[in-house]
């Protein structure tokens, strides 16, 4: 007979399982329902919103929509802020004020704060929490607080092509040119010239590709070799399943490799405890053993 001490653990448990599936099933439909695309935009109403873009659920802050152009085949991740003006409400004109070209990344946790003109070119990808502003405080008065002093804005433009690392933060009037990488961390202003890497607070160039040297300093790994032009998206999958079957094939020759040597390791062990027991009871040199057996 059970006692009922491990019965009520066991229904217990069971009802967890139970409430765990259920909150799991009805998060993923609330993800599924709550994204935002140009089929189901929802309450949204931006300027443009591509085909195959999506903002993922939950967002992050949104207004001004009117005043925001996403292009195509974005992917806007969990809680990403993306507004235009200092507040919602405001008219902002005529003119766009935020602009995503085709193809941007913005991963979870970043924001876009657009007060006048930001530009990010077509396929930029950022990482998590990536902060990109046009606005800034100041600082002028020594004695207001900074809060209450009016901020200073200028244009920001991100060209095609960048990566921003996780948490980069740019500040207003940069203007990055195509294809630069910007360090994790990283705090960039003023302009970056096409086709660098920049690191640091405030964010200096650190490497720099020339048409006659490369890059310069030269990297310290390979470069990847390119995909061919002719292989297909499938050929591709089977080349990723065998490689996985490749590696769990490895694995397990390892894992035998490493059971063999325990065990014989141990048949070692065993061979040399036997051995010893063995001379304590032979008498004599082993030249001239006798094979008596000591009492």
């Amino acid at each position: 007979m059970p006692k009922n001490g491990n019965t009520f653990s066991s229904l217990a448990a069971w009802r967890r399982r139970v409430v765990a599936h259920a909150l799991q099933g009805g998060w993923r439909w609330a993800q599924q329902a709550g994204a935002v695309t140009a089929e189901h935009p929802g309450r949204l109403r931006f300027r443009r919103l591509g085909a195959g873009t999506r903002l993922a659920f939950p967002q992050g802050t949104l207004f001004g929509e009117r005043w925001i152009e996403i292009g195509e085949c974005c992917i806007i991740a969990e809680q990403v802020t993306l507004t235009a003006g200092m507040l919602p409400g405001l008219d902002l004109g005529t003119e766009t004020v935020l602009t995503l070209g085709d193809g941007v990344v913005l991963g979870r946790g970043s924001h876009v704060i657009a007060d006048t003109t930001i530009t990010i070119g077509s396929d930029t990808y950022c990482g998590p929490y990536v902060y990109i502003t046009s606005t800034n405080h100041s600082y002028d008065d020594p004695h207001e607080p900074i809060g209450r002093q009016w901020p200073r804005s200028e244009p920001v433009s991100i060209g095609p092509g960048c990566w921003l690392g996780t948490g980069a933060v740019i500040l207003p009037g940069a203007r990055i040119g195509r294809n630069v990488v910007v360090a994790a961390g990283a705090v960039v202003r003023g302009e970056v010239p096409d086709h660098s890497v920049v690191a640091g607070a405030p964010a200096r160039v650190v490497r720099r590709w020339d048409p006659e040297r490369g890059w310069q300093p030269p990297l310290r790994t390979p470069a990847p070799k390119p995909i061919p032009e002719d292989v297909t998206p499938e050929q591709l999958a089977a080349l990723a399943a065998w490689e996985i079957e490749q590696a769990e094939a490895e694995a397990e020759a390892d894992a035998e490799v490493v059971t063999v040597a325990v065990v014989g390791s141990g048949a070692d062990a065993v061979a040399q405890a036997a051995v010893a027991d063995a001379g304590t009871a032979v008498t004599g040199t082993p030249e001239g053993a006798t094979g008596a057996r000591s009492s």
